[in-house]
């Protein structure tokens, strides 16, 4: 998976359902083009929303988006077959879920095992799962009264939010706090831990054994 022959950049598709402030991240940090000095750079960016913000990134930073719904598909199997046939034209080493709401069908998830990840807005395994993700999970941690929230980044399986998790970030929870400014704070760290792991699956330093991952550190 690391970008390491003749310096050869990792090819990264990013699936975005939103506005796409990760996927910004993701473009500032791995543009596209050879001049940057980054070992991976963005190429591809896939919505399921034809008038999705990451698409209009996409476009300011010379990407080559494409919008691909499941509602146009009769099978999750011809849906995956279209996002792969994407995948295969691009040379894509890598997938990054960010902020994508819909379940990657099981044929992607199989090609793409151990090179497709998602990031959460909560310490998993709580707080994941059908159903939660924008301020649902951020409601459901005020209801709870965790102390402690954040992101989570980690390998996509056949299951929401399941996959072997790669690193977390916590944020403090305050008594006060609303749903929108335990989201903006957990969404900083998203801004920094996301990027932080495409650059050490780039660099290959992340080793993945069953259900444990292993970040090898300098």
């Amino acid at each position: 998976m690391a970008a390491t022959a003749k310096n050869k950049k990792l090819r990264v598709a990013v699936l975005a359902s939103g506005g796409g402030s990760n996927l910004q991240c993701l473009l500032d940090r791995f543009p596209p083009g050879d001049d940057s000095p980054a070992p991976a750079q963005v190429v591809l960016v896939v919505s399921d929303r034809p008038g999705a913000g990451a698409l209009e990134r996409a476009a300011r930073a010379g990407v080559h988006g494409e919008v691909v719904s499941p509602s146009e598909f009769a099978a999750a199997e011809l849906f995956g077959a279209r996002l792969l046939e994407l995948f295969a034209q691009e040379r894509i080493g890598l997938v990054v879920l960010a902020g994508y709401l819909k379940l990657v069908p099981p044929n992607v998830v199989a090609r793409y095992s151990n090179r497709m990840i998602n990031i959460h807005p909560a310490l998993l395994p709580s707080f994941g799962g059908k159903g939660m993700y924008g301020s649902r999970v951020h409601e459901a941690v005020l209801r709870f009264g965790a102390k402690l929230s954040g992101p989570t980044v980690h390998f996509v399986n056949e299951h929401y939010d399941r996959g072997p998790v790669i690193a977390q970030r916590a944020v403090p929870v305050y008594f006060e706090d609303s749903a929108g400014q335990l989201a903006a704070r957990v969404l900083e760290q998203e801004h920094e831990l996301l990027p932080e792991v495409v650059d050490l699956i780039a660099t290959g330093r992340v080793e993945v054994s069953g259900e444990r991952v292993r970040i090898i550190r300098d």
